[in-house]
């Protein structure tokens, strides 16, 4: 038997050098770490049951698929401005977290070449509801359509709404026995009043109480910082600036009105009353580090000394540093969660023995009461 086998076949003719050695083998990383990517960013999206998910089989959501270098802040003021509405980088990062949460992304700056982001959040009716409205997350019907999270920022055209999460920080605090039932409509209508002076929103007054003591619990101390907002130690901490510098455990004796009244002298103190309308951060930072306030951008590191609530970091990791868009994240969910459990602790105080078997109006409006606080407490429903 004869083979003709054909000495060419057997030369290799292609050399390999260092140079190509190291080129094929960058270009075999990179194809991995693509692929991984991309398994990644399917395998997120597969397991996303969004409602209003922006895909070719949905035309009518408005939506943009993510270019290579896009960043989410970016594409907010891309699309903002071609609807003729140019926003600032600030306020185009408070949009952009709505964005995130809008298509379940835990991580904003986390976006991939080719995903396709639901833009529904940027419609001028949403828009427009957004800055006249309160957050309003701890009274929408949970089996209502989902819609973004309401800007953070908020300005005085919304003080005339009925501020929920004053409200309910308010009855939270009477049912706790920090404000006597008497009081409560006293202790509403001067946050109110103050919030006209100073230019914040009442729900952001609540909010930083519900961080800083609970809820307006006026006996909060930490025993170097005491009160509704925790007046603390020193010349430039709130006690001395309340009248109260030499003995500020002193402020331990008056009740939420008598505080509210040390509140303002504070705000006076701190410039707040000529700041111009003023957002959560800059609220909660009159409290926290006045002098952090002249760090404006919102993903800067803040100088704040000391160790602080878990909340307050980016991503709750107290390794991480403190920005604005971390406070008002951390405020935001913190009021959600402590005001989410009062409402179950009511719910279950309030709710009728299952022995009994009777339908009563009162178990219906709990059963819904709980549905809306499950879903508003759920991680995977999206705001």
């Amino acid at each position: 038997m004869n083979f003709n086998i054909d000495s060419k076949a057997l030369v290799k003719t292609n050399f390999s050098t260092p140079n190509t050695s190291s080129m094929t083998a960058k270009q075999t990383v990179e194809a991995n770490i693509a692929r991984i990517g991309f398994a990644q960013t399917l395998a997120q999206l597969q397991s996303r049951n969004t409602v209003n998910s922006s895909t070719i089989l949905n035309p009518q959501v408005p939506s943009v698929a993510v270019k290579e270098g896009d960043t989410l802040t970016g594409i907010v003021k891309n699309q903002m401005q071609a609807m003729g509405k140019p926003v600032s980088h600030n306020e185009a990062a408070r949009l952009a977290q709505d964005i995130a949460r809008a298509n379940g992304l835990s991580n904003p700056d986390r976006i991939f070449p080719g995903q396709r982001l639901n833009l529904a959040a940027l419609s001028p009716q949403t828009v427009n509801s957004n800055t006249a409205d309160a957050q309003t997350a701890l009274t929408m019907n949970a089996a209502a359509q989902p819609k973004a999270l309401s800007v953070m920022r908020q300005t005085p055209n919304n003080l005339g709404n009925q501020h929920p999460v004053l409200q309910k920080t308010l009855d939270r605090a009477v049912a706790k026995g920090f404000i006597p039932a008497e009081d409560r409509q006293k202790v509403f209508e001067k946050i109110v009043n103050m919030s006209r002076t100073y230019q914040f929103a009442p729900d952001d007054f609540a909010r930083l109480t519900l961080m800083e003591s609970d809820g307006m619990n006026p006996k909060a101390t930490n025993n170097r910082c005491h009160g509704i907002i925790q007046f603390c130690d020193g010349p430039d901490r709130g006690a001395a600036s309340a009248g109260f510098g030499s003995n500020p455990k002193a402020i331990l004796g008056h009740s939420v009105l008598e505080q509210l009244d040390m509140v303002s002298k504070y705000f006076d103190e701190t410039g707040l009353r000529n700041g111009g309308p003023t957002s959560l951060d800059d609220l909660y930072l009159t409290v926290l580090t006045p002098s952090a306030r002249r760090e404006k951008a919102p993903d800067a590191s803040l100088n704040i000394a000391g160790t602080q609530a878990q909340h307050l970091y980016v991503n709750r990791d107290k390794t991480a540093p403190i920005t604005r868009n971390s406070i008002m994240q951390g405020l935001y969910q913190n009021a959600l969660e402590r005001l989410g459990k009062h409402d179950s602790s009511m719910l279950a105080q309030s709710t009728p023995s299952a022995a009994s078997g009777l339908p009563t109006p009162g178990n219906a409006l709990s059963r819904a009461q709980a549905l809306r606080i499950g879903a508003y407490l759920n991680p995977d429903y999206v705001r």
